[in-house]
Formats: C-alpha cells, sequence, structure tokens
C-alpha cells in the first residue's frame, strides 16, 4: 500500500457509481438487448436474464471490486502486488489487450452514432424511404474515409476526457452525462408508449414465452448479462482501485447493476413498440438502430427532435463506456511505465484508434481482407466478445474464488468488517463452482463446442 496516499480517487459515491454504471451501460444495453430479449421469449429471456445478473453477475462484480479496491493500483500492479511471484501478471496483460481491443471496435460503431447526430441535425434524413435509409448507412460505411474521420473525432473526445484523470475526466463527465441518458431514455420511453399500436411491443417484450425459451436463449442471457456489466475486462478492477475505502462495495454493486438493467429494459421500451406501430420486422439485429428508428422518428411529431436525441444517448452511452476501457491502458502506462498522463494517454489513444482505423475501413476499401471468413471489425469483436471476455471472467473467478485468501475478500467486502455480511458462505460457493461453470458454458458455446 505504500504509493497509494498519493492516488487520487472518485471524490463522490456518487461519482463512482455513475462513473461504473457509464461503464456498464454501453451500445450492447440500447441496440442488443431489445433485440435479443424479444426474440428468445421476452419475459422469460427477462426472468432469465435478471436471475443471472443477480445470481452470477453480482458475485463476480463483486470480487473484481474487492481485487481492484484491494491492491489500489493498474491491473498488472495489482496482480503484482496481490499474488507476487506467480503468473498472475499476465491475466493483468490480457485484461490490457482486451479492454483495448474491444475499444478499438467500439470506437468504429461510435463514430456511426456521431454520424447520425449529424444526419439527424442536419435533417438529411428527412422523406426518405426504407432503401434510402439501407443506401445511406451501407454508402456511409463503405465510404474510403468519412466513417474513419468521425472514428477519430470519438477517440479524441474519448482521450480528452481520460487526459483529465480520474476526478476531472471520468468522474466529472460521467456525473452529467449519466443523469442526461436516463433523462432521454425515459422522454423516448414515454413517446413511445403514445403509439397507437404499443401494447404490441410491450407484450412482445414482456409477455413471458417459455416456449420459445431455448438453451441457446438461456446462453444468450447469460453472455448479454455477463458483458453488459462489463466484467471480465479489466474496467471494473481499475474503477474500484480509485473507490474510496469506505464505499459499501455491495451497495454500488447492486446499484450499478439496476442502473444497467434499467437502461436495457428502458431501450425496449422506447424502441420495440414503435417498431411494431410501424410493422417493421424486430429482429432487424443492430442494424435496428441505423435503418429502422431514423424511418420511425421521421413518422413522429417532432420527430427530428426524437432523433437527434435518440443518436446522443447512443454517443453517451458509446462514451461513457470508451472512457473506462481506455481508463485500462492508461493506468498501466502511467503506474508501471511511469508516463504522465497526458503522455498515456496521448500513446493509448493513438494506438488504439490506429488499430480501430482497420476495423472501421472494413466495411469499405478492406472489405476483402478476411480472417476465418469474417472482416476484421467482426473478427475483432468475435475475438473479445466471444473468447476474451469469457476466458477474462473464468480467470477473475478463479483468482477471487481459489487463490486469494477468503480473508482478504472478506475484509474488502465488509469494509474491514464494519458491515454485516450475510450471505458470505454461498457467494465464496457461486465464485468458486457455479460462476466459473456457466461462463466456461459460453465460452464453449461460443466456439461451437455446444
Amino acid at each position: 500500500m505504500h504509493h497509494s496516499n498519493h492516488r487520487i480517487g472518485f471524490k463522490s459515491k456518487f461519482g463512482a457509481i455513475a462513473a461504473l454504471a457509464g461503464s456498464a451501460v454501453g451500445l450492447g444495453n440500447i441496440w442488443k438487448f431489445p433485440y435479443v430479449a424479444s426474440t428468445n421469449g421476452g419475459g422469460a429471456f427477462l426472468l432469465v436474464y435478471l436471475f443471472f445478473t443477480f445470481a452470477i453477475g453480482l458475485p463476480v462484480m463483486l470480487a473484481e471490486f474487492s481485487i481492484g479496491r484491494r491492491a489500489q493500483q493498474n491491473i498488472l500492479g495489482t496482480f503484482r502486488l496481490l499474488a507476487p511471484g506467480t503468473k498472475w501478471f499476465l491475466f493483468g496483460f490480457l485484461s490490457i489487450i482486451t479492454a483495448s481491443l474491444i475499444l478499438s471496435f467500439y470506437g468504429t460503431v461510435s463514430g456511426w452514432t456521431l454520424e447520425y447526430i449529424w444526419l439527424s441535425m442536419t435533417d438529411s434524413l428527412h422523406g426518405q424511404s426504407a432503401e434510402d435509409f439501407q443506401t445511406i448507412f451501407s454508402s456511409f460505411i463503405s465510404h474510403p474515409y468519412k466513417a474513419v474521420l468521425w472514428h477519430i473525432a470519438f477517440m479524441v473526445i474519448t482521450g480528452a476526457i481520460i487526459m483529465g484523470g480520474v476526478q476531472k475526466g471520468i468522474e466529472r463527465y460521467s456525473k452529467w452525462m449519466m443523469p442526461i441518458l436516463f433523462i432521454i431514455i425515459i422522454a423516448l420511453s414515454i413517446n413511445s408508449l403514445t403509439l397507437n399500436e404499443s401494447s404490441k411491443g410491450l407484450k412482445f417484450l414482456f409477455f413471458p414465452k417459455f416456449s420459445e425459451l431455448t438453451g441457446q436463449g438461456i446462453l444468450a442471457a447469460l453472455g448479454q448479462s455477463f458483458f453488459s456489466l462489463s466484467i471480465g475486462m479489466g474496467i471494473l478492477l481499475t474503477y474500484a482501485s480509485y473507490i474510496p475505502k469506505n464505499n459499501n462495495l455491495t451497495h454500488i454493486s447492486l446499484q450499478v447493476i439496476i442502473a444497467d438493467t434499467l437502461v436495457a429494459i428502458l431501450a425496449g421500451v422506447a424502441i420495440l413498440p414503435a417498431v411494431f406501430s410501424f410493422h417493421i420486422d424486430p429482429q432487424a439485429g443492430p442494424s435496428l438502430v441505423f435503418l429502422t428508428l431514423p424511418q420511425i422518428f421521421q413518422e413522429l411529431p417532432a420527430g427530428q427532435l426524437w432523433a437527434v436525441l435518440f443518436f446522443i444517448l447512443l454517443t453517451f452511452a458509446a462514451l461513457t463506456s470508451a472512457i473506462s476501457l481506455l481508463e485500462v491502458p492508461v493506468s498501466y502506462l502511467i503506474e508501471e511505465k511511469k508516463l504522465k498522463r497526458p503522455w498515456a494517454t496521448l500513446i493509448a489513444t493513438l494506438l488504439i484508434t490506429f488499430i480501430g482505423c482497420f476495423n472501421t475501413l472494413s466495411f469499405g476499401p478492406l472489405r476483402d481482407a478476411q480472417i476465418f471468413g469474417m472482416n476484421l471489425f467482426d473478427a475483432c469483436d468475435y475475438l473479445c466478445s466471444n473468447i476474451l471476455l469469457p476466458f477474462g471472467g473464468v480467470l477473475v473467478c478463479i483468482f477471487a474464488g481459489w487463490y486469494l485468501q477468503k480473508s482478504t475478500l472478506y475484509q474488502e467486502i465488509s469494509n474491514q468488517e464494519s458491515l454485516k455480511i450475510r450471505f458470505f458462505k454461498l457467494y465464496v460457493f457461486i465464485l468458486k463452482y457455479i460462476a466459473p461453470v456457466c461462463i466456461l458454458l459460453i465460452l464453449f458455446h461460443a466456439l461451437g463446442l455446444i
């Protein structure tokens, strides 16, 4: 603990929760969740998702929080401190690579959201047909440099926030972006509920169709809950190292999980009624956001305003996640390589943006560069989401459940035994046996072994 005294952390509990909820609430909550939920049995999926989130997501999140706050260091320093003389620091490297790779393709899609704010503000989407929207989208993502410029712009904003540091960057911006994000998504939901066929969309989302919930669907719920909470990529661990020692980690975990789940459900309420009112196939996947929604917005009164708000919402969700991803390599460069924050941010941002340009161009000029039959973007996404993340999650469980002393875990969760912890034995059992098995199922499923 020798150097934790001059290390700046989050100033307020609200700041810590806003930052952590921001890292968890991302594009996946908004475009992926409504689509995955509604196609896998609606309310049945929702129940399974909630169960996994609290039964498995929460314990693993708490484990990552405990490890991070205990060490109060970057991810590499954490494992050097808590597991000296072992190979665990390699997990630190893996997390830095995972976070950087995720940000490289996340920055691509985030760049798209900026283009769509611009298109909405200039009213360029007005009076277009469904085919036109398809053309607008494909010609934009395959354009030789337009998407790259937006990708770079997004990464510049991300880097600028991280350059401000933990309190003046991450905490300050999360504290106003997250409340605005909630206000916008609630406004969009209320607006959707006024549409004439909104009840169909709500029924599709909330009515439990257990017959439609397959084994695949259950695994999808597990995967979605896991990735939605940004577990296993070093973010929670890095952010937790900035949480004050007197904050209750269990409460913070619960608040982050509730915020994350609320956004996902509200996104469903905002999107699906509109999809049904305009008779659009709800299984359109990610393209729902860029093809379907702009079309819906122009049918609504004050449609341009709703469109602008929606894409600002997406950008905020993307930004709060992007800064948390960037902080993982940056904190490593600052503490292990002894770089000043501006330099560390510059180096990490340039490197990730450079990789990201290849991902961005993989829909256009580089579309013929294939890895295992996928373009670079899809390959990068597949590698991170399906292999590196579950792997990281399993390692967190093994480290916290098997390697770390139980007393260390107990002290962090109970704030040096000042809080009463009720279910500690059950918690450790989940961490040691249940969570790793569940995560391995996601991994095997992704690799096509199940």
